[in-house]
């Protein structure tokens, strides 16, 4: 026998000192069997595609923004869930959400430049504390 196994054989083994708690499991969809997250992202990306082939032409542009606004559902639509039942923390990707429609409302409102940026990181701030809070509390 070798130096090596009588040292691992004295040795006692501890446990790590901290042990994070086991996670809750990934939460399914209400539509479970059917991949209809997948198939929202991988119709979004073909319009993507056909919007980027068209883009000179007449409805180029509205493929593209119907292309990202089905793709974007598709990963809000998983991080809503993870999120709400308390797998992963996705706040900052939710606040961006009401920021960015209120940032778009004061756009198309008229209000003044700096008030569109301002108002919008105040509604980020406000959505990042509650959505942390309801994480928290599902966690």
């Amino acid at each position: 026998m070798g130096r090596r196994s009588r040292k691992r054989r004295g040795a006692v083994r501890t446990a790590p000192a901290s042990v994070a708690p086991p996670r809750p499991e990934r939460p399914r969809a209400p539509w479970h069997p059917v991949p209809l997250v997948e198939m929202s992202v991988l119709t979004g990306l073909l319009l993507l595609v056909a919007g980027l082939l068209r883009l000179g032409k007449s409805g180029g542009g509205i493929l593209l923004v119907c292309g990202m606004a089905l793709a974007s559902l598709g990963g809000l639509d998983t991080a809503l869930r993870e999120h709400f039942s308390g797998f992963r923390s996705h706040a900052m990707l939710l606040a961006a959400l009401p920021a960015v429609l209120v940032a778009g409302v004061l756009f198309f409102a008229g209000a003044p430049w700096l008030a569109i940026p301002v108002g919008g990181l105040a509604v980020f701030a406000a959505a990042v504390v509650a959505a942390r809070r309801a994480f928290r509390r599902r966690g």
